[in-house]
C-alpha cells in the first residue's frame, strides 16, 4: 500500500510558499504539506531532540527545498539530511531561482532528487508546480528509518 508522503516545503518567500501549495493542490495532491520559512527550522524538525519521536517513525517525507534562505541555507540542509543514516533516501527536490550550474552540480553531488528552477514568470511557475504535483503523485518514497 503506498504511503503519501507529508510534504515539507522549505521556503522563505511566503508568496512562493503559497503558490506551491496551492498548485500542488490543484494538482490533486491531498498531502499534509508543512511549511519551514528557513533551513533551521527544517533541521530542527529532523534533528532536534525529540524530532524523531515527532516526525514519527516509518513516516514518509518529501522535502522541496529552497537554496537562498536565512539562517541555515538550502545546501546546508541538503548535506545535513543526506549525511545522516536513517535520512539519506529522503527524497530532497531543489525547488529554487538559482541557475548557477557550479550549485546545480553541488546539489546533486549532495544528494537531491532533482533540481528545478522556478520560473520567474507567475503562469510558469504555477504550472510548473502543477506538473510537480503529477509527479508526485507517482513516486514511491521510502519511510524515514525510526533511528
Amino acid at each position: 500500500m503506498k504511503v503519501e508522503p507529508i510534504i515539507l516545503i522549505v521556503e522563505d518567500d511566503e508568496g512562493h510558499a503559497i503558490l506551491i501549495r496551492e498548485n500542488l493542490e490543484a494538482a490533486g495532491l491531498s498531502n499534509c504539506m508543512l511549511h519551514f520559512r528557513d533551513g533551521q527550522a527544517a533541521l530542527d524538525f529532523f534533528f532536534k531532540p525529540g524530532a524523531a519521536a515527532a516526525r514519527g517513525p516509518g513516516q514518509v517525507y518529501l522535502v522541496l527545498l529552497d537554496i537562498r534562505m536565512p539562517k541555515v541555507d538550502g545546501i546546508e540542509v541538503l548535506r545535513q539530511l543526506k549525511a545522516d543514516p536513517s535520512l539519506r533516501k529522503l527524497p530532497v527536490i531543489m525547488l529554487t531561482t538559482t541557475d548557477d550550474a557550479r550549485e546545480v552540480e553541488r546539489c546533486h553531488q549532495l544528494g537531491c532528487s532533482v533540481y528545478i528552477q522556478k520560473p520567474v514568470d507567475y503562469d510558469r511557475f504555477a504550472e510548473a508546480i502543477r506538473r510537480l504535483g503529477m509527479f508526485v503523485t507517482l513516486m514511491l518514497v521510502p519511510p524515514v528509518n525510526g533511528n
